[in-house]
Order: C-alpha cells, then structure tokens, then sequence
C-alpha cells in the first residue's frame, strides 16, 4: 500500500529533493562568475566560460525534466508529445554515461503517463551507477497505456529505499526527499486504479513496468 502523507510535508520533501540537483550546477554558474572577475589570461578566461556555459546548459536541462516530471506541464493541454520527454530525458543524461533507447510511436501520452515515465526513467538511469543502457517503451492499448523501462550496465543498483517506495512497502513515516519521487509515481499510479512492477532484487537487469488506466473512459 502507499501511506498517506501530508500535501505540504510531501512538497516541502519534493523541493528539498529539486532543490539539492539544482545545487551543484547552479554553484558551478556562481564559481565560474566568480573566477571570470579575477581573471585576465585570456585562456583562463575560456575556460570560466566553457565552465558558465556548461553548468547553464545542466541548469537548463534539468529544469526542463523537472518541469515535466513534477509539475503541471504547463504550456499542454491534457496530453503530451512523447518527444518533449524524450528531450528531457537526454538531457538530464547529457553526460553520455547512459545511453537512450527510445521505443514510443505514440503521437501523445497522457500527462499522467509522462510524469511517470520521466520519473521511472530518472530512477532507472541513476541506478546505473557505472553507465550502461536505459531502454524506455509505451504504448496505449484499448483502456490502457503501458510503460516499460529497462535499465542494464556493469553495476546496477537501486536503492532498497526506492524500491520499497516503489512497491509500497515503505514503512509509515520512512519518506524521505531522495525517496519522495518514488513515492509520488506509486500513488499516481494506484490512484489511478493502475499497477507498477518490479523486477526482483539482483537482477542484472533493472525492469520497471506501468499499466495506467485511461480515466477518459
């Protein structure tokens, strides 16, 4: 089951969550401005800018993914490209350690839908701690839009934590920021009236899967 919690202790966790990614780029954007101050070789120079640029771009990039997995989508009306998705997916794993297989046809998705696929993604892809392949599938069937996210590298590792926020068995009280988005994606999906699989602990292979019930219906 998925414990009840309340509304602003759950988005004061889902910002401190937001809030501590944002952390790192944005103090890099702060450094480099530091350093360009000071700075009077014109190679140095570059390099602050290499550095500004760079750390706006991961700025930017999440915020975008950010927008998506947990706001509202504002700007869409009740459905989404899987495009923007797919955009927002690469850039957060811009790096290259991860490589994307993109396998949705869907011309939109439901933006309940693409909130958890970003979310099943993010958790997938940050689990391959060592890089490797994140594969991510959906597709709408008659009532129903399924979800599938693989994830396969040399060291895959996902938190128990997450896991259990996952399935459901987190214990009452056990939330945490790192774990606030696992938790949001299992109660979307069970209010919903959908499901969320696993596959099991030592796998080689991380395997997700959602069935969501269109609601139109």
């Amino acid at each position: 089951m998925t414990h009840p919690i309340d509304s602003i202790e759950f988005a004061s966790l889902l910002c401190s969550r937001l809030c501590h990614d944002l952390l790192s780029p944005v103090g890099a954007l702060n450094n480099g401005l530091e350093l360009m101050a000071d700075e009077t070789d014109p190679d140095m120079r570059q390099r602050c800018l290499d550095l500004l640029a760079d750390s706006a771009r991961t700025s930017a990039n999440k915020l975008k993914f950010f927008r998506l997995a947990f706001g509202s989508a504002g700007g869409f009306g009740d459905a989404v490209p899987p495009h923007e998705a797919k955009v927002a997916i690469e850039g957060m794993f811009a790096s290259g350690r991860v490589k994307l297989g993109w396998m949705v046809e869907e011309q939109m998705l439901a933006k309940l839908a693409v909130k958890v696929l970003l979310n099943l993604a993010l958790i997938a892809g940050d689990a391959l701690v060592r890089g490797g392949q994140l594969d991510i599938g959906a597709e709408k069937r008659p009532g129903v839009t399924e979800i599938v996210v693989r994830g396969e590298g040399p060291k895959v590792i996902l938190d128990p934590e997450l896991r259990a926020a996952l399935a459901g068995t987190l214990p009452a009280g056990g939330l945490a920021s790192r774990t606030a988005a696992a938790w949001m994606v299992r109660a979307l999906v069970m209010e919903a009236g959908g499901e969320i699989v696993l596959s099991p602990p030592g796998d080689s292979v991380l395997l997700f899967g959602a069935a969501i019930p269109d609601r139109s219906e």
